[in-house]
């Protein structure tokens, strides 16, 4: 990772639209999109055990975040993975697991390891076995960098309501396994 981003604790609420203006760049986000997400990640914030970080530059820029929480079966994403995961009989990855809940990275700050940072140093921080976490069903530099972590597909084709593309699940033992 470049020495000029400094990861650190992230005031979710504070900073959340600094964090879905990163997420709109990395993700490709409409203005609707983000009013959207902006009421669900405050919400997010507000949950027992949520944990955020954030990737700073020196002039106080945000250029990356993460955050999750502890997984909670009564929670909408977890009610939505869950048929797929118990099809398979391995629903228990939704007990006692730590849940990325997002994770961007501004497009020109990409490939330089705050990513991977960012998600081993707030799931070290995480009191659960593992970790689980949704994303887009294909071949990315994403899904590449979960799997050097250690995350493996627990369901793949699954159907997020208003979501046009497949998402995969995908779980890793902690401590994610480092390089």
């Amino acid at each position: 990772m470049t020495d000029d981003v400094v990861i650190g604790p992230l005031d979710l609420a504070a900073e959340v639209d600094e964090a879905l203006a990163v997420q709109a760049l990395a993700f490709g986000l409409d203005d609707d999109e983000i009013a959207v997400r902006r009421q669900i990640v405050l919400r997010h914030a507000t949950y027992p055990g949520a944990l955020a970080l954030g990737a700073t530059t020196p002039e106080g820029r945000l250029v990356g975040f993460v955050y999750g929480m502890p997984n909670d079966r009564a929670h909408w994403w977890s009610s939505v993975v869950e048929p797929y995961l118990r099809a398979q009989g391995i629903d228990f990855w939704l007990d006692d697991s730590f849940v990325i809940t997002e994770l961007h990275v501004h497009p020109r700050h990409q490939d330089r390891g705050i990513g991977r940072t960012l998600i081993t140093t707030i799931t070290d921080a995480a009191a659960q076995p593992r970790s689980i976490l949704s994303a887009i069903d294909t071949d990315s530099p994403a899904r590449a960098l979960y799997r050097s972590l250690g995350y493996t597909d627990l369901a793949r084709n699954v159907a997020f309501p208003s979501a046009p593309r497949p998402y995969a699940v995908m779980g890793a033992p902690l401590p994610l396994r480092r390089r």
